[in-house]
């Protein structure tokens, strides 16, 4: 094997060969080789010189291939992109693979990115790109691999994540501190905090459907408070600012770990579920994959 590779003619005077083929001029060679007009001039005499063959007819202002050029040539320009893919691929292999996840902001703020460091930690070469917003985003128009989608229970577009029920929640300060708040009728007596119908995903964004099932459909509360976020109405709920519609499981953690309570019992179970849906042709990655098992094994873990 190191016999044959001294046999070959110097791997620069191949590529700057190479260059003048393709350009068939010494001063193109020369700019893409980042070498003089002489320097290419030089090296490709050599090369004729080791290979015992004339490679160029040099005309008036103009260079042709002779046939041995020619078939020189070929073979060349074959080597050389075959060696340009396999770099590109090796290189490929150690870029960062990039993972895009669309997700309303409420479920975004609440349940995702506070468990996202468990998925990085595993998989620090992936990197996470979130899209949080109300719009319905079309995955292959805009390059999304995977989607959380709130829908209808009997309308699946996907596995399972989790499904949804409602209750009341407030600070533990609120509970303590302000009007009583042990019977569905004390929340007359509270600020009630809502989420703007506009932005609304579905009936348990809003009080109405809580309040109609616990018998007091038509209280009217001391005040409302209204934010175009979910995650925004939770965060005055932690702040002591009134009362929110909880949505479990997206405020599992908040209760656990006592920043939230919920002062009355009787969660309502939602029509409306989150399903995880991965765009068809983004299934043969395997970061893509692995991400939608890591959602599907944190939504377990998590009840």
């Amino acid at each position: 094997m190191q016999a044959a590779t001294r046999r070959l003619p110097n791997p620069e005077f191949l590529l700057t060969f190479d260059a003048a083929a393709r350009h068939l001029s010494f001063t193109r060679a020369a700019e893409e080789r980042f070498v003089t007009q002489s320097a290419v001039s030089r090296q490709i005499r050599a090369l004729e010189d080791d290979l015992g063959v004339t490679l160029f007819e040099r005309r008036h202002r103009a260079l042709a291939l002779t046939a041995e050029g020619a078939q020189l040539a070929r073979t060349c320009r074959s080597v050389v992109e075959q060696l340009q893919q396999t770099v590109e691929q090796l290189r490929g292999a150690r870029q960062r693979r990039v993972v895009t996840i669309t997700t309303t902001p409420g479920l975004a703020a609440l349940w995702l990115i506070p468990r996202l460091a468990g998925f990085t930690s595993q998989h620090p070469d992936v990197d996470v790109r979130i899209d949080a917003s109300f719009e319905r985003r079309d995955l292959v128009r805009d390059g999304i691999e995977i989607a959380i989608r709130y829908g209808r229970v009997d309308a699946p577009v996907g596995p399972l994540l989790f499904e949804e029920s409602a209750l009341p929640v407030c600070s533990p300060a609120l509970r303590a501190t302000g009007p009583a708040l042990a019977r569905p009728e004390d929340l007359a007596q509270h600020t009630l905090l809502r989420l703007d119908d506009r932005s609304a995903g579905g009936p348990l964004e809003d009080w109405a459907p809580w309040l109609a099932a616990s018998g007091v459909g038509g209280l009217q509360p001391r005040a409302m408070l209204t934010f175009s976020n979910y995650d925004a109405v939770i965060s005055a709920a932690v702040h002591g600012q009134g009362v929110a519609m909880g949505r479990r499981p997206l405020v599992d953690d908040l209760l656990n770990d006592g920043r939230l309570v919920a002062p009355l019992q009787g969660g309502l179970a939602s029509p409306r579920a989150y399903f995880v849906q991965v765009r068809e042709d983004a299934r043969r990655r395997r970061e893509v994959c692995g991400f939608e098992r890591w959602l599907l094994e944190q939504a377990r873990t998590a009840h």
